[in-house]
């Protein structure tokens, strides 16, 4: 049995043609069906729907074989017992810090806003800038509009939000799309099986971009 990790939603949605064209379709609709893991129309395919940021975590302890993740959740997670092997190019968007332009931070050493914890810091260690991280779990752009932080750290789309709540992005971190992701016992133990989805997945990208 190959198990497959997605998330509800935009990537579950941009992922499906993707799957369709490696064969694989869904026998029930996530959108109503109440199944945490969905048959597909191959008896040897699974998809085990969960939180996105949980797939890494998943698929590197092998209760999945294969997910569908953000790079910026990858980022933020570090696991060393993935692979990486295509760029879907799918549910676009950018890691940026964002605040308000021309303004003096309020606080000594600068506080950012984020869920993004180690992408924050890293980002700004390699800068050599010793900041203050406050863990968020959703509306970041809400922190400096009551003080709480200088700045927040999160994926941008259209920015359609910020500008309405006064922000602007001010520095680009990383540029944010889905990734295919692979257990790595996985990939020796099913290599038949998970290499002839790989390629398949790879050419449904090439496909759609060409």
């Amino acid at each position: 049995m190959l198990k497959i990790a997605l998330s509800k939603g935009r990537i579950f949605k941009e992922t499906l043609p993707l799957l369709a064209h490696a064969g694989i379709i869904p026998v029930d609709d996530p959108d109503t069906s109440r199944k945490l893991i969905l048959d597909t129309n191959q008896s040897d395919v699974q998809l085990v729907i969960i939180r996105a940021t949980d797939v890494p975590t998943y698929v590197e302890y092998g209760a999945a074989d294969i997910g569908v993740a953000g790079k910026d959740v990858l980022m933020e997670y570090g696991g060393e017992e993935l692979y990486e092997p295509v760029d879907l190019q799918i549910a676009r968007c950018r890691l940026m810090v964002a605040g308000f332009a021309n303004t003096i931070p309020h606080h000594k050493r600068l506080r950012i806003a984020t869920k993004y914890i180690n992408c924050t810091q890293r980002y700004y260690a390699e800068r050599g800038e010793q900041v203050e991280v406050i863990k968020l779990y959703g509306s970041m752009e809400l922190a400096p509009l009551v003080g709480l932080a200088d700045r927040i750290v999160d994926v941008v789309d259209t920015g359609n939000t910020l500008r309405a709540n006064g922000l602007e992005p001010l520095e680009h971190i990383a540029d944010i799309s889905s990734r295919l992701v692979v257990n790595k016992a996985t990939m020796k133990m099913k290599h038949t099986q998970v290499k002839a989805f790989i390629a398949k997945i790879q050419e449904a990208v090439n496909q759609r971009n060409a």
